[in-house]
C-alpha cells in the first residue's frame, strides 16, 4: 500500500472510529429531526401491522369472539388447545389440496408471468419517441387500477360461453369453447388475467433499472462489434440481475399468497378442486363456519412458510454473489 493512500485513508478511519464511539445521547441530539419524521410511519406500522400480529394467539385457541364483552375477555376466556388447530389442518385433505393449488399456481406464474414485465420494460425502453413511449406506458399501466370484478367481467364477455369468441365460433359453425368454466385451463386463465392487469405496473421497477444502466456501456460494446443479442447478454442482463434476484426472492416469500378476490369470483364457475387456494380456504373453512382458530392457524402456517422461503432464497442469492434483500453480516 502506498504512503499517500495511507495518509488519505487515515482520517477516514479516525472519523469512523469517532462515529462508533459516539454515545447514544449524542446520536439522539444529532439525529432527532430525522427520528421525528419517522414517528408517523412507525406509529402506522405498529398500529396496523405489529399490534394485529398479537392476534396470532387465536391459532392456539378454540377461539370464541362471543366469550366476553371485549376482545381481551374473549382471548382470556377462550380455551387454550395448543397445536390442536394445526393438527386439524394437517389431517384435512382439503387443506393440502389448497396448498397444492397455491404452489402450482405460483410455479406456473413464475414461469409464464414473471418474465413478461421484464420483456415489456425492454420493449418500452426501445421506443425512441418520448410521446409515443409515454402514451404506451399509460395504456399498459391503466388495467392495474381496475378492480378484479371488472377484470373478470371483461374476460367473461370475451371468453365466456356467451362471450365474443364463443359467439363468433358458433356463427362460423364450430363448437363454442367456454374458457371461464373449464378447470383444465384455469391456470392459463388466471395467469392471462394477471398479465393483462398487472404486467404493465410490474414493469415500472425494471424500467427504472434499465434507466440506471450507463449508456456508455452500450456504446463501448457496439464499438467492440457486439450485436444486439450480445449487448443484451453482457450489458442489459447484468444491469437487471440484482433487481430480478430481489423480486424473485420476494415472489418466493409470497408463494402462498396468490390472492383472494380473483379466485373467490371464479370459484363457483370452475369448482373448488381447481380454484381453492389458501386464502379462499381460510375464508370458507375458517371465517364462514366460524372456526376462527383454524383460519388463524392456516394464516400463520402461510406466513412461516413464506419467511422460510425468503430466508432460503436470500441465502442462495448470497452464494450467487447478489445482495438479496439484506446484506450478509
Amino acid at each position: 500500500m502506498s504512503a499517500p493512500y495511507m495518509v488519505e485513508a487515515a482520517p477516514q478511519v479516525q472519523e469512523k472510529q469517532a462515529v462508533t464511539k459516539m454515545s447514544v445521547a449524542a446520536r439522539l441530539r444529532r439525529d432527532w429531526p430525522l427520528m421525528l419524521m419517522c414517528v408517523p410511519a412507525m406509529l402506522l406500522l405498529a398500529l396496523f401491522h405489529y399490534l394485529p400480529a398479537l392476534g396470532n394467539v387465536i391459532a392456539f385457541q378454540d377461539y370464541n369472539p362471543f366469550a366476553g364483552d371485549s376482545p381481551l375477555q374473549a382471548f382470556l376466556s377462550s380455551e387454550w388447545i395448543g397445536f390442536g388447530n394445526f393438527q386439524y389442518l394437517f389431517e384435512t385433505p382439503a387443506f393440502w389440496d389448497s396448498v397444492r393449488n397455491t404452489l402450482g399456481i405460483t410455479a406456473f406464474q413464475l414461469v409464464f408471468y414473471f418474465p413478461v414485465p421484464i420483456l415489456l420494460a425492454m420493449l418500452m425502453n426501445s421506443i425512441l419517441s418520448p410521446r409515443l413511449r409515454s402514451f404506451a406506458q399509460s395504456v399498459v399501466y391503466l388495467p392495474h387500477f381496475f378492480s378484479w370484478v371488472l377484470v373478470v367481467s371483461l374476460f367473461q364477455m370475451m371468453l365466456g360461453g356467451a362471450g365474443l369468441i364463443a359467439q363468433t365460433a358458433r356463427d362460423a359453425g364450430f363448437t363454442a369453447p367456454d374458457f371461464m368454466t373449464n378447470p383444465d385451463t384455469f391456470y392459463f386463465l388466471i395467469t392471462s388475467q394477471a398479465i393483462w392487469k398487472d404486467a404493465g405496473w410490474g414493469m415500472i421497477v425494471f424500467l427504472a433499472a434499465l434507466a440506471a444502466i450507463d449508456p456508455n456501456l452500450y456504446e463501448a460494446a457496439a464499438a467492440d462489434g457486439a450485436g444486439r443479442w450480445r449487448r443484451f447478454w453482457h450489458v442489459t442482463l447484468p444491469g437487471l440481475r440484482p433487481v430480478i434476484v430481489l423480486l424473485l426472492i420476494l415472489r418466493l416469500g409470497d408463494a402462498l399468497n396468490v390472492g383472494f378476490e380473483q379466485f373467490y369470483l371464479q370459484r363457483e364457475a370452475v369448482g373448488r378442486d381447481a380454484s381453492e387456494v389458501l386464502d379462499t380456504y381460510v375464508y370458507y373453512q375458517g371465517i364462514t363456519v366460524q372456526q376462527w382458530g383454524v383460519g388463524a392457524a392456516a394464516g400463520l402456517f402461510k406466513a412461516l412458510v413464506g419467511l422460510l422461503l425468503i430466508l432460503g432464497a436470500n441465502k442462495v442469492a448470497h452464494k450467487l454473489g447478489e445482495q438479496g434483500i439484506y446484506s450478509k453480516s
